[in-house]
């Protein structure tokens, strides 16, 4: 019998010429194999993101026959070749069977082994067609079958079987069967499982109370010999249940945004892509985030985005770009959304006053009420409290984010040469700086968080600039100079100033670390963006929190809105590792400065070598102790003669805009002169005396007028106040908050 099986086998050969030496070896096929997903791998190597990338097929990881349960692999053999592991490719015994039953018309299992069906799959020639395989298909893949048999092991054709196999409809392979149907890896498949998958290989679209009959037969095979008959109530609602589930997500894993930011710049196919992540890392920022989104939901905000950035390097270490299940717009990468920056742009303003010698970090700025003519109207800025502190530090005042100080640099400066300064640092604004005018000191630009962290890394590198990247690149990164070394350096040591910032955050606020740290907050108009970016010393920490379709949050502020998620991975970066104040570049001098009475306390003050000084103080005008005039009157304390009274503020043509944002009851325009015993008309009426008055502004345009206290009109300007629309009642943000 075994001469005339060899026999046949040779005849069989001889007359398809079967091209044997063609068939692959399981090496080329294993290594042939594409699933239809990518992964992202971390640093670690670790699997941080599955994303589909082929839509023609659900092909999963190819999976080695020890990791496929032994449940299913029993199943397969038992409910397709029971004597696989005995016959050489063919089981002629059941050709026999298939044969004698076909000739007196009896219904038999089919002949075809695991063997012979691999060799169908790995050839397109055996390949069964809609009428079902020729005689000539039929005998070529016998061959094959018994070819493949003598080169290939038999543990390989069946794990090489378990991955190729179609399975229903789009579903190729065990893995993408497992996580499809049953929600879990092929290792873990039980004994219904394992026969449901069984029964799918003969009928892989059938009914699925056919699919529940066929595996019932599977597991009563399972069963050991002498046990009970295997109970197969309830197998059809399984079934059922299994062929209708879509467990295997189109994208699964902990870093989506990344994993599409890297797949969209890379060249070619790939089954792994590797990352910068680090695993560890990024489970932590986005548990961070999605815990600190969940305290604050309660004041209407609902998104968030984090990202890490390594300072040598530029490698991006976790990338979190939204809060997932608790935002309706989840796709949407916050990490690269432009959105307003507030005053996190404050810092770049003031390292370039700094670099330019237009001031120091002990010079003196008024915060008070400042209008400015722009060609648009006047600009009037204001605080987030609309409150002023007189004159302040420029430390003070970027430590504490003080919004006049920084308008009045900006004034120094100009917006063009702000606007240079901040491409120069990596952030791609939209617009010219005569666009924004002088609100881009207070971050009406809109900026990715990307640029933004990167920019705040400049800083931490003394001013040098270079790109961040996503996968790891093998030489050192090539900076250029954006910013100059000393400036940079005295800003970020304003920015990890906790004295500093104490008028604004207090002495003990959550941005005050046990390590060495530099951080900015910023929240932008409406509260619609609530920043916190700052570094330490190996690492930069950007978060963003507020919503992506731009709904303003309620009462949210710098120190609770993302510093507790910033300061909570800074943390965790620096739990073993230190952060230490980082070496003064040369060319800077450290003296004591000295202020005036009433202002700030004496200290130790970085200055730009020959800039430096040691005291600081103001005159008698900006004392407030200003003299005042009468038009030929003698000063009481001087004896000299004076100019009549005029009107300093505001401009003849002034311009104002409500601003619909802030009730009506709430804004003031601030009148200012120069004289002795004034009196204020407003119209024709009397509204204030003395140099200073506060007026409610009203629609229309107003005759402001400065009189003697005997009635004589010293100075007279004309202004306009245009209308805007009353916020409708309801629930309303409160106005800007500290940041």
């Amino acid at each position: 019998m075994a001469a005339c099986r060899a026999g046949l086998a040779g005849v069989l050969l001889a007359a398809t010429h079967l091209p044997a030496h063609a068939l692959p070896s399981f090496a080329e096929v294993r290594q042939e194999f594409r699933p239809s997903d990518t992964l992202i791998l971390s640093r670690e190597g670790e699997v941080l993101q599955r994303i589909r990338t082929d839509a023609t097929v659900r092909r999963g990881q190819w999976v080695a026959l020890a990791d496929v349960s032994p449940a299913l692999r029993t199943a397969l053999v038992l409910s397709e070749d029971r004597r696989f592991w005995e016959h050489s490719g063919v089981d002629w015994r059941a050709v026999s069977s298939a044969a004698w039953g076909n000739l007196w018309n009896q219904k038999t299992r089919g002949a075809s082994t695991l063997t012979m069906q691999l060799a169908g799959l790995l050839d397109g020639d055996w390949r069964q067609g809609p009428g079902g395989r020729s005689v000539t298909q039929k005998l070529g893949q016998a061959v094959a079958a018994q070819v493949l048999d003598r080169r290939w092991r038999k543990d390989q054709i069946l794990e090489a079987y378990l991955n190729v196999v179609p399975f229903r409809g789009e579903i190729v392979g065990i893995d993408a069967l497992s996580r499809t149907l049953f929600g879990k890896a092929p290792h873990g498949l039980d004994d219904r499982e394992a026969a449901v998958a069984a029964a799918l290989v003969r009928a892989p679209n059938a009914r699925p109370q056919l699919v529940a009959q066929r595996a019932c037969g599977v597991l009563r095979a399972l069963q050991p010999a002498g046990a009970a008959r295997a109970d197969c109530e309830g197998l059809d609602l399984f079934a059922t249940a299994a062929l209708q589930r879509k467990a295997f997500d189109a994208s699964e894993g902990i870093a989506p945004h990344a994993a599409r930011r890297l797949l969209a710049s890379r060249t070619g196919r790939a089954d792994t892509v590797n990352s910068t992540l680090s695993a560890p890392l990024q489970r932590f920022a986005t548990e961070t985030l999605q815990r600190q989104l969940r305290e604050l939901h309660g004041r209407h905000v609902e998104d968030g985005a984090l990202v890490v950035l390594d300072n040598s390097s530029g490698e991006v270490l976790a990338w979190v770009g939204s809060s997932g299940s608790l935002s309706a717009a989840a796709e949407v990468d916050g990490v690269t959304a432009p959105r307003q920056a507030g005053s996190t742009l404050k810092p770049f303003l003031y390292a370039q006053a700094i670099a330019e010698r237009r001031l120091t970090a002990a010079s003196l700025l008024e915060d008070s009420s400042a209008q400015i003519p722009t060609a648009s109207g006047l600009y009037i800025p204001q605080n987030y409290d609309r409150q002023f502190k007189g004159w302040i530090s420029v430390r003070t005042a970027l430590a504490a984010s003080l919004n006049v100080p920084a308008v009045r640099t900006l004034v120094m400066v100009s917006p063009d040469a702000f606007h240079h300064q901040l491409r120069a640092v990596g952030l791609p604004l939209r617009e010219t700086g005569g666009y924004y005018g002088y609100s881009l000191a207070l971050g009406s630009a809109e900026v990715p968080l990307l640029g933004l962290a990167n920019a705040y890394r400049t800083l931490a590198n003394g001013g040098r600039f270079s790109p961040t990247s996503l996968t790891p690149v093998q030489r050192p990164p090539t900076f250029t100079a954006a910013l100059d070394a000393r400036a940079a350096f005295i800003v970020a040591d304003i920015l990890s100033d906790p004295n500093a910032r104490a008028r604004t955050f207090g002495t003990d606020s959550v941005l005050a670390t046990r390590f060495w740290t530099a951080v900015k907050t910023g929240t932008s108009k409406d509260m619609r963006d609530n920043w916190a970016v700052g570094f330490s010393q190996r690492y930069t920490v950007g978060v963003w929190v507020g919503n992506a379709g731009g709904a303003p949050m309620w009462d949210v502020s710098g120190t609770s809105g993302a510093a507790p998620a910033w300061a909570a991975v800074m943390n965790f970066l620096h739990r073993r590792a230190p952060s230490r104040t980082p070496t003064p570049p040369s060319g800077l001098v450290q003296a004591q400065a000295q202020f005036g009475p009433q202002l700030e306390a004496m200290r130790r003050e970085w200055f730009l070598q020959g800039t430096e000084q040691t005291s600081f103080a103001i005159n008698s005008i900006a004392n407030n102790d200003r003299r005042t005039w009468t038009s030929g009157q003698k000063h009481t304390q001087t004896g000299e003669m004076g100019p009549p009274g005029r009107i300093l503020a505001p401009a003849p043509g002034t311009i104002v805009a409500l601003d619909p944002d802030i009730p009506p009851h709430r804004q003031r325009l601030s009148f200012s002169a120069e004289g002795a015993d004034l009196r204020w008309l407003m119209d024709g009426k009397p509204l204030a005396r003395g140099p200073q008055a506060q007026w409610l502004p009203w629609p229309g345009r107003h005759v402001v007028q400065l009189t003697d206290a005997g009635g004589r009109v010293l100075d007279e300007v004309r202004i306009e106040v245009r209308g805007a629309g009353v916020r409708p009642a309801g629930k309303t943000p409160t106005g800007r908050k500290a940041d």
